[in-house]
């Protein structure tokens, strides 16, 4: 391994985080807004350019993925989030870790052909709070966008 390389995750944390962006991608998917919400702390937050403005806390999280499902539901097309490469990019020792991982949303048109909506990096600071991991907060870039001059991308160790 290279000197400068991170050292990798333990097994076991790495399969809870990667069944933490399973189990997001397919309650957002299925319509499970509150279910979709409860995988954030009650004050997390998601930032991403697609959506005009962050959405934070849970009540806005669920109002969020309900849109979201309506929009698939009144526009007859169904959409996938499928996240990979999913990787610990950085870890405080205390229980929150940053992670990076792609997503893309692949959306079908009734009767239509799969086609790849958008491809995005996701950026996490995902924290444990005793029963599991939560996103705290999610700072989504897509491809073929500036990068965001805000500065709301995530900082090493979790810290914006």
């Amino acid at each position: 391994m290279h000197p400068h390389a991170p050292p990798p995750a333990p097994g076991a944390q790495l399969a809870e985080i990667h069944q933490l962006y399973h189990l997001q991608s397919h309650l957002i998917d299925g319509g499970r807004a509150a279910d979709w919400a409860a995988t954030f702390t009650a004050d997390g937050s998601f930032t991403s350019p697609t959506y005009p403005a962050p959405v934070t806390g849970t009540a806005a999280l669920t109002a969020f993925a309900e849109r979201f499902a309506a929009d698939c539901a009144a526009g007859r097309v169904t959409r996938r989030h499928v996240v990979s490469n999913v990787a610990l990019t950085g870890d405080d020792g205390a229980g929150t870790l940053q992670i990076q991982a792609y997503l893309q949303i692949v959306a079908t048109p009734e009767g239509g052909t799969p086609h790849t909506e958008r491809f995005t990096t996701l950026t996490d600071r995902v924290v444990h709070d005793g029963n599991g991991w939560r996103i705290a907060a999610r700072v989504v870039h897509r491809d073929g966008t500036p990068p965001d001059p805000s500065g709301l991308a995530l900082r090493p160790h979790g810290r914006r």
